[in-house]
């Protein structure tokens, strides 16, 4: 991989650190910059009452010297605000006889308690659900935005909108595949506070939640990341593992709680024939171009041309206020879940996660085939190829 990048940290612990390995020397970076980005995680309606004590910011702590990149490890730092108020139950000291820990024993339904457990042996859930937790994708979408930054200075865009929540959908928004359109929806969807840009589905959306409010209930939902301004020829066919599509996919399924991904139409296609969901193949002004998108801009594991759209679903909150049934670990006898505050809805945020994970493997990729260890380099790189593809 042209870029590699490590997360370190507990929810509740001292801070979330994270390590971005292979960005090209000469590009400028702001805490600023990727701050706006961690704002726009911590939005959407539904989101828990962590998010009123965070206020995420990045500190830059190794890679940039005065506002640019220089070629070596980008190392960031987010403080855990919450820290104060649980330094006695995630200190990494020896604990004190006078400290009384009140163990997590009664599994989550649907949360990585109980097969964390098992696999790292400890009858305290604490130890597994600080890590799994989904506080980890501050960090990513730190990460993220720097990736995002490099795509920018090629003219890539990066975006993301909920098109469900619960049983409140806008289907109509997957049909959209041209670069003006999913920019525009992207735009608005800023606007919403569940960031849907279809007006008369967010409504509903933000009714849901409040209902889902009420009945101590979580909710999940659909959103779609997309990718515009993305050349021909990133990834490759060659090989199971250089396929961009199952690169995507698995960035995507890595984010907590996401259970399904789809490049393009998806599985909606698996119902069509042949003659309906190929994307023709059509020439003008020295160009190869496409009416549709249904492939979602990469066909044989490789970009196309034409943007990359790709859909994930993620499940409802495994956290409930009126907790499920369970068994406790020690005595093995039935009780109520875990009680862990959480949010109601994170589908708004998540896409935000989205747009992080699919910039991290597009610049990787991106990088594979144009490399260079400076800004410049790369640009000489990808001008070049811009011109063979006008004379192919």
């Amino acid at each position: 991989m042209a870029i590699r990048y490590l997360t370190s940290g507990e929810s509740h612990g001292k801070a979330l650190i994270g390590i971005l390995e292979g960005i090209p020397s000469g590009l400028s970076v702001s805490s600023g910059g990727i701050d706006g980005d961690l704002r726009r995680r911590q939005g959407g309606h539904g989101r828990g009452g962590r998010m009123k004590i965070e206020a995420d910011r990045a500190q830059v702590l190794s890679g940039v010297r005065f506002g640019k990149t220089i070629g070596s490890p980008i190392t960031l730092l987010i403080e855990n605000k919450d820290w104060h108020n649980w330094q006695d139950i995630m200190s990494s000291e020896f604990q004190l006889p006078s400290f009384k820990q009140k163990e997590v024993t009664s599994p989550r339904p649907g949360h990585a308690d109980l097969a964390g457990a098992v696999k790292y042996d400890t009858h305290d859930m604490r130890n597994i659900l600080e890590r799994s937790s989904a506080r980890e994708t501050a960090m990513r979408t730190a990460l993220g935005a720097i990736a995002k930054k490099f795509l920018s200075e090629f003219g890539i865009r990066i975006g993301s909108y909920v098109i469900q929540i619960g049983e409140v959908k806008s289907s109509e928004l997957k049909a959209k595949s041209s670069e003006k359109e999913l920019l525009a929806l992207f735009k608005i969807a800023e606007m919403s506070p569940v960031r849907c840009p279809d007006k008369s589905a967010s409504q509903k959306m933000v009714q849901l939640i409040d209902r889902a409010v009420k009945e101590g209930n979580s909710l999940g939902g659909v959103f779609e990341v997309f990718a515009t301004g993305v050349p021909v020829g990133l990834g490759s066919h060659i090989q199971w593992d250089k396929r961009l599509d199952g690169k995507l996919a698995q960035a995507l399924m890595s984010i907590q709680a996401i259970k399904g991904v789809e490049i393009g139409r998806g599985f909606d296609m698996s119902g069509k024939s042949g003659s309906e969901v190929m994307d023709e193949i059509f020439y003008k002004s020295a160009k190869f171009y496409r009416k549709t998108n249904n492939a979602g801009g990469i066909e044989g594991g490789m970009t196309n041309g034409m943007p990359v759209i790709i859909i994930a679903a993620m499940k409802p909150i495994p956290t409930l206020r009126k907790p499920l049934s369970s068994v406790d670990i020690n005595t093995k006898k039935p009780v109520k879940a875990a009680y862990e505050r959480s949010d109601i809805c994170a589908v708004p945020a998540a896409g935000v996660v989205g747009e992080a994970m699919t910039a991290l493997v597009i610049a990787g990729a991106f990088l594979e085939k144009f490399g260079g260890d400076s800004i410049l380099e790369v640009k000489r790189n990808y001008n070049s190829y811009l011109n063979y593809l006008s004379k192919f």
